[in-house]
């Protein structure tokens, strides 16, 4: 059964590297890896304070790189005027509560992941028997407590604005999260798609480590719920993006991306579903709790 869609290598979109790693994608629009993940730097150059916005907040331990890169970038002491979530896996809120209480920041995020970013829930267990690589196998080891941000969190509205971002929406795009969400400006068709599909093969050290240009599913040790997922990827599809970044691996642009994220609403089920795995025949939801399990 058919685990990737390749992408030809002239898809990259990777932009010009700073010393400090971080990719200029657009001239507003940066990302920089941390170990697995990726974060995203939204505003021009030389913004100052509160000129620019910070989307996610990588892992345990990544704080300084992500200080030192907003500083370089931005001018320093400059301050996001927020940090906007697309869910609160381990791997997305890794120094958040840091950074929320050092940059007095507003942290936005979708009314649905508001248990797992004020402390009252967790997320459902990690499911290690969706195969894949070794990360797969690791991931019962992967924290799912939540982190407590509750004196700087903020939903965001449900008109689809997000108000520190000028000209972006946020979509719902859950299945790998209850309350993940999407960020896409139509002016330049930019989206930062999180989790809802990827460009590596998450579960495998090999593929992580060497960042081949392929489109997946969202990382199966993780995704609860794949019903979702799908209808997730299709709304995605629909968008025919210019550019993505996503929550792991490298963007991608262009006619190839697009055609590839097309070929995977299409043929998902085979694709980015797991043969087996405890989420495939019982979905952990908002709907009846299921997502969320005592803190």
């Amino acid at each position: 059964m058919a685990q990737q869609i390749p992408i030809t290598p002239d898809a990259r979109a990777d932009g010009p590297v700073d010393e400090d790693g971080t990719h200029s994608v657009a001239e507003d629009l940066a990302y920089q890896r941390h170990a697995i993940v990726n974060v995203v730097y939204v505003g021009r150059p030389g913004a100052g304070d509160r000129g620019w916005v910070l989307i996610d907040a990588g892992i345990p331990g990544s704080k300084d790189a992500i200080v030192k890169a907003a500083a370089k970038r931005f001018g320093d002491g400059a301050r996001p005027a927020a940090i906007v979530l697309t869910h609160g896996h381990f791997d997305h809120v890794g120094v958040l509560e840091d950074l929320a209480r050092d940059w007095d920041a507003p942290v936005w995020a979708h009314p649905l992941e508001r248990p797992y970013l004020d402390g009252s829930a967790a997320y459902p267990p990690a499911d290690p028997s969706v195969g894949g690589g070794l990360i797969a196998r690791l991931s019962p080891l992967f924290p799912r407590s939540p982190v407590d941000v509750s004196a700087h969190l903020r939903m965001l509205p449900e008109d689809g604005t997000v108000p520190p971002m000028a000209g972006w929406r946020w979509l719902h795009v859950p299945g790998h999260a209850p309350g993940q969400i999407a960020l896409w400006r139509e002016a330049d068709r930019s989206l930062i798609a999180a989790d809802a599909f990827v460009t590596t093969a998450q579960e495998s050290v090999y593929a992580v480590a060497t960042q081949e240009p392929e489109l997946h599913g969202p990382p199966k040790y993780f995704t609860v719920d794949w019903d979702s997922a799908k209808r997730s990827v299709e709304t995605l599809a629909r968008l025919e993006p210019e550019i993505a970044i996503t929550g792991h691996g490298r963007p991608m642009r262009g006619t190839a991306l697009r055609e590839a994220l097309h070929t995977l609403a299409a043929e998902f089920d085979a694709v980015a579903v797991p043969l087996d795995g405890r989420y495939v025949e019982a979905p952990a939801r908002s709907e009846d709790g299921s997502a969320y399990r005592p803190a």
